[in-house]
């Protein structure tokens, strides 16, 4: 297969690989560029939240508590280009306490991980993570 960049599955793919190096970066600002101003947040095991003001502070978070790069990352999208998928490895340390969950102390984690998208007019309209909380809980726990 050639991925050119022509098809709308190829743009997606490519809106998706963008949105994870500016995570990878940090960079919150352009994460928040990708996204629609109605972007809905699906929390792995919680509340959907609607908006790039919600999504903002929930960058906020990750940032003060958590370390993570995405390695391994293989994104996957419809031929249409307005679904796709990825699947990765969250390689993280846990900075901070993080409401209702295990006290932080610095423990590192690797977790496996992925997310769904919808795009609309070029940019991500949906994004629901999931990972295994089970698994993440254990690791910093021990």
């Amino acid at each position: 297969m050639i991925v050119d960049g022509t098809r709308l599955s190829d743009r997606a793919i490519e809106l998706v690989l963008a949105y994870y190096a500016a995570f990878n970066r940090g960079d919150a600002a352009a994460m928040l560029d990708l996204l629609t101003d109605d972007v809905a947040h699906d929390i792995n095991q919680g509340a959907r939240e609607t908006g790039k003001a919600a999504f903002s502070e929930f960058l906020g978070r990750m940032e003060r508590c958590y370390r993570e790069q995405l390695r391994d990352i293989v994104v996957m999208a419809n031929q249409a280009g307005d679904r796709a998928a990825a699947e990765y490895t969250v390689h993280g340390e846990y900075l901070a306490t993080d409401d209702g969950l295990p006290a932080a102390s610095g423990q590192k984690y690797t977790l496996p991980g992925g997310a769904f998208f919808d795009v609309r007019d070029g940019l991500i309209a949906r994004v629901s993570n999931y990972y295994n909380l089970e698994d993440w809980v254990a690791q910093v726990s021990s």
